[in-house]
């Protein structure tokens, strides 16, 4: 089963992640350690977004990690949402349809 991770990001995320980055980027290289974290990334052009695609049977995995994020706990997220994603096409897709 898979999960999205949205956030929102605040107006100066780009000023202030440096700090926080490799906290950040430890966190999310552990999930892939564990499996639980396929891709991730900042989007947008200007930059206002970021998305992570979690494999997990649990949404609680995914909040969990979003709490625990030093991105959230510090303002540079101005909000974020866990939502299951109901993949069917892809090699890693959970209910694949031909």
């Amino acid at each position: 089963m898979h999960h999205l991770l949205s956030y929102e990001l605040a107006d100066d995320y780009l000023q202030r992640r440096e700090q926080f980055r490799a906290e950040h980027l430890k966190l999310a290289w552990d999930a892939v350690g564990r499996g639980e974290l396929l891709l991730a990334g900042a989007a947008g052009d200007p930059i206002d977004m970021a998305l992570l695609v979690f494999t997990t049977d649990s949404p609680a995995v995914v909040e969990a990690f979003a709490q625990a994020d030093p991105y959230v706990r510090h303002g540079l997220v101005k909000r974020w949402t866990v939502r299951k994603w109901h993949t069917v096409v892809g090699e890693q897709a959970s209910n694949p349809v031909r």
